[in-house]
């Protein structure tokens, strides 16, 4: 796990090779597997299969970075209700999601369609998907060029991310170290954020962690970004023997500096 979170890339180029019938069932299969483990709840996962039409239709509209990526498949992610926890829930969800699909060898990128008018959604992916705030763009990736450099993005250090006990406390990293979480907290740093804008901060506090969102210039939390990070922190630390879950927060922002952050998440060691 760790060394797919160093090495996660995110794909961009994708062959307009077609998923064999075998490969098709199984990603279906993994679909089905995951909305059963929140009990149908709160998400369904929809594969949408005429890639070059929905290309087309939101070249210009939408993308990641306004960038629309071209890709023989789309999966879209529609929340049953959108409340923080399905939001929150069926992000964590999707990037397990693109997790077990690399297992598959298939490439996978965030596509946010968030800004896109409804109507337009309508007419590509359906009525019934017009809300839909994000797809996940799926093929077979290209082959890179070895002898290319790839652009890397810059990570905070654990100390810009990790406080003791308040926002604005740096952790000190021998504690890290003493108890365990060093290696986990060195490896979440490249968990994918929106905008690559890493909004996560956590907080250590007698035995837990509290979860932090930054806001945005604009006043904006994105949520995707919360179960983003949970999905990988659960993971990372399932190897370190953490086997408690995440349980959300209800609480009052926290102001530091000319910053504000909503506290999300709260996980017992």
């Amino acid at each position: 796990m760790s060394n797919f979170l160093k090495n996660r890339k995110s794909t961009r180029d994708f062959k307009k090779k077609k998923l064999d019938n075998k490969t098709r069932t199984e990603v279906l299969e993994i679909f089905k597997d995951l909305e059963e483990e929140v009990n149908n709840e709160y998400f369904n996962f929809i594969l949408f299969e005429e890639g070059d039409k929905i290309y087309k239709s939101l070249d210009g509209l939408a993308g990641y970075a306004g960038v629309m990526i071209e890709s023989p498949y789309y999966i879209g992610i529609r929340l049953k209700e959108v409340t923080e926890k399905s939001i929150i829930t069926a992000s964590y969800y999707t990037e397990k999601l693109m997790t077990l699909l690399a297992n598959q060898n298939l490439g996978t990128c965030w596509v946010n369609v968030k800004d896109v008018d409804k109507y337009i959604k309508a007419n590509v992916l359906g009525e019934d998907n017009k809300n839909i705030g994000y797809l996940v763009a799926l093929g077979y990736p290209k082959a890179k060029n070895p002898f290319v450099q790839e652009a890397t993005s810059s990570r905070y250090g654990v100390s810009d991310i990790v406080y003791k006990d308040k926002i604005g406390n740096p952790v000190n990293i021998d504690e890290l170290e003493s108890r365990g979480l060093d290696d986990l907290f060195y490896y979440i740093r490249f968990a994918p954020s929106n905008y690559n804008l890493q909004p996560w901060r956590f907080i250590l506090k007698d035995d837990k962690i509290i979860l932090l969102i930054k806001y945005s210039d604009e006043g904006k939390t994105d949520l995707m970004d919360a179960g983003i990070i949970m999905y990988y922190f659960k993971a990372l630390g399932e190897v370190i023997g953490l086997k408690n879950e995440w349980s959300l927060l209800n609480e009052t922002n926290i102001e530091y500096g000319d910053s504000e952050y909503k506290p999300v998440g709260e996980f017992r060691l």
